[in-house]
């Protein structure tokens, strides 16, 4: 499928992260945008939802129902959760050609059970749910290869999954004692009106949210787990940063069996050396977001704590990239059987 062109459906393409799939689709030499959904702005351009990118020829939002998808290769969902499930169905079901790539959480979690107690309500869905595949590309390669519909992971469970996993999967760390602090750029909390995210009170200022129910808590212990064998629950705070884009997370681990942070930066090294968009920074360099900025890169490096046997891990992304839109676009690649850096290859955005 080198030279493919593949046609390209966006459900709620005026989203953050929508919007952000339908940026970097633009520059992409295998995708043409063939459908661009927002029910709320439907019939307008492109262009009078987000002037930045209007003249260029995309088409103008449509409803989900007026939109042909059997004019489509792959769909990307970039609805709110709760949203997807029927249209999920309903798409792959009346067009079992066209791969669906969801950016939203309705298909991350397994466990119908642990889907209704975190977001309220049932999973409408479980027969697609069955073949979903957890998009994680780095960790999830061949699956996602196979697959016709990819849950893609949220922006905090990306930072801290790739900044886990290795260490994890090789028993270098207790699974029973990690404690994760994360903090994100406004855009992780969506376009939609918000008090907390109103310029007097998200600005000049870092606001703890959704302490001790955030609804990522669930995935990151899922993955965990799956990749320890140990049953595993972390203690996670995110909080709203005063920039527009841009996640980081920290993690304090302890250490198994004597290990220092050179034996766990041996692992990520060993994990990720030959991945094009994850990086381990060299020395004692600490990741920070403005490298990142606008990349679909993600930066981690490893220290030893001053507190005996303990490590910290510090891992960097853009939420709306390499957290969002871009790993999806990544994962659209492996399916389709791209190279995996085709319209990835943007550099941060520096100052």
């Amino acid at each position: 499928m080198v030279d493919a062109i593949l046609k390209v459906g966006v459900l709620g393409a005026s989203g953050y992260t929508g919007a952000d799939a339908v940026r970097l689709a633009m520059t992409h030499p295998n995708m043409e945008l063939a459908a661009l959904t927002a029910n709320t702005h439907a019939g307008k351009p492109m262009s009078a939802v987000y002037p930045h990118l209007g003249y260029s020829g995309l088409p103008d939002l449509t409803t989900v129902e007026d939109t042909d998808w059997s004019q489509v290769d792959v769909v990307f969902c970039g609805l709110p959760h709760g949203t997807t499930q029927d249209i999920t169905r309903d798409v792959l079901k009346a067009h079992p050609h066209v791969k669906f790539i969801d950016m939203s959480a309705d298909f991350r979690l397994r466990d119908p059970a642990v889907y209704e107690e975190w977001y309220g309500r049932p999973h409408t869905a479980m027969d697609m749910q069955g073949e979903a595949v957890y998009g994680l590309t780095e960790h999830n390669r061949e699956a996602v290869s196979a697959a016709r519909l990819v849950a893609c992971p949220g922006c905090y469970p990306t930072a801290v999954l790739l900044g886990l996993l290795p260490v994890a999967r090789a028993g270098l760390i207790s699974m029973s004692d990690i404690v994760i602090d994360a903090k994100s750029g406004v855009s992780g909390a969506g376009r939609s009106l918000k008090e907390n995210t109103l310029f007097c009170e998200a600005g000049e200022g870092l606001s703890p949210y959704g302490v001790t129910k955030h609804r990522h808590m669930p995935e990151i212990e899922q993955e965990l787990t799956a990749a320890s064998g140990t049953e595993t629950i972390v203690s996670f705070t995110p909080h709203l940063a005063p920039m527009s884009r841009g996640e980081l997370v920290t993690m304090y681990v302890k250490l198994e069996g004597g290990n220092k942070a050179a034996d766990l930066k041996a692992a990520f090294k060993k994990a990720y050396d030959d991945e094009p968009f994850v990086h381990v920074l060299d020395g004692a360099v600490a990741p920070s977001t403005q490298m990142i900025r606008g990349s679909n890169h993600c930066l981690i490096n490893v220290f030893d704590d001053r507190a005996s046997g303990r490590a910290i891990i510090i891992s960097t992304l853009d939420n709306l990239v390499k957290g969002s839109a871009g790993q999806a676009i990544q994962n659209m690649n492996v399916m389709f059987g791209l190279d995996e850096t085709t319209g990835l290859q943007q550099l941060a955005l520096f100052p």
